[in-house]
C-alpha cells in the first residue's frame, strides 16, 4: 500500500514538473515571438523615417538648383544691362539732347559748326516779333541754329513718334515790314512732316557736346 501510494506521488510530481515546463517553455517563445514583433515595428519605423529623409532631401534638391539658377539668371540679367548701357554712348543724355542733335545732324546746314543753339519758342508766339502783321505759332517749337547766319536754322516741333514739323521760317528777317499776314500765314500751314533717322550715335555726341539749350 505504501509503494503504490509513493509510486503515485511521483507520477504526480513529475506531471507537475513537466506541466510547469511546458507553461515556461510556452511563455518564453510568446515573449520572443513579441519581442521579434516590437522589433521588426521599429526597424519598419527606421525605415520609413530613413524615407522620408530621403525623399525630403531629393525634393529639396532641385528647389536649391532653380534657386541657384534664378540668380544665375538675374546676376547675367544685370550684366548684361551694364553692358549695353556701357556701349550705348547716349545713355547719359537726354531725350531733348539727343533730339536736338538728330534733327541738325539730319537737317542742318552746316554741320562743322562751332556751337549748336536749341531755342525753345512757345505757343501764341509771333514769327516775326518786329512786324505787327506776323502771326503766332500755333504750336510749341524748337528753333535750332549755328553761331553765324550761314550756319543755317531748323524750326520744328516735335510730334513724340520720330517724326517732326518743319516750318520754313528764317533765323533773320530781312525786306520790308509789314509783310503782311497772309505771307506768316503760307509758313504755319504748309508746314513739312519729316521722320528723323537715329544717326550716327559717336556725331550725335559730338553735336551734344557744343549744345547749348535756352
Amino acid at each position: 500500500m505504501k509503494i503504490r501510494l509513493l509510486v503515485t506521488i511521483l507520477f504526480t510530481t513529475a506531471f507537475i514538473l513537466m506541466a510547469c515546463n511546458d507553461d515556461t517553455e510556452q511563455n518564453k517563445n510568446s515573449n520572443q515571438a513579441a519581442q521579434s514583433h516590437d522589433n521588426a515595428e521599429e526597424n519598419d519605423s527606421t525605415d520609413n523615417q530613413g524615407d522620408k529623409l530621403e525623399s525630403t532631401s531629393e525634393s529639396e534638391e532641385p528647389g536649391t538648383d532653380s534657386s541657384d539658377e534664378t540668380a544665375s539668371k538675374e546676376n547675367n540679367g544685370s550684366n548684361d544691362q551694364s553692358n549695353v548701357e556701357k556701349s550705348n554712348p547716349l545713355s547719359d543724355y537726354s531725350s531733348d539732347e539727343i533730339e536736338f542733335a538728330r534733327v541738325w545732324l539730319q537737317l542742318g546746314a552746316n554741320q562743322a559748326i562751332e556751337k549748336l543753339y536749341a531755342k525753345h519758342i512757345s505757343a501764341g508766339e509771333p514769327l516775326n516779333p518786329d512786324d505787327e502783321t506776323s502771326t503766332d505759332y500755333p504750336e510749341n517749337v524748337v528753333q535750332l541754329s549755328g553761331a553765324r547766319l550761314v550756319d543755317g536754322v531748323v524750326t520744328y516741333s516735335s510730334n513724340g513718334n520720330g517724326t517732326i514739323n518743319v516750318y520754313n521760317v528764317p533765323k533773320r528777317w530781312d525786306g520790308k515790314n509789314p509783310a503782311g499776314e497772309d505771307t506768316y500765314k503760307k509758313m504755319t500751314e504748309n508746314t513739312k512732316k519729316v521722320s528723323i533717322a537715329p544717326g550716327d550715335d559717336e556725331k550725335v555726341e559730338e553735336l551734344i557736346k557744343i549744345l547749348e539749350i535756352d
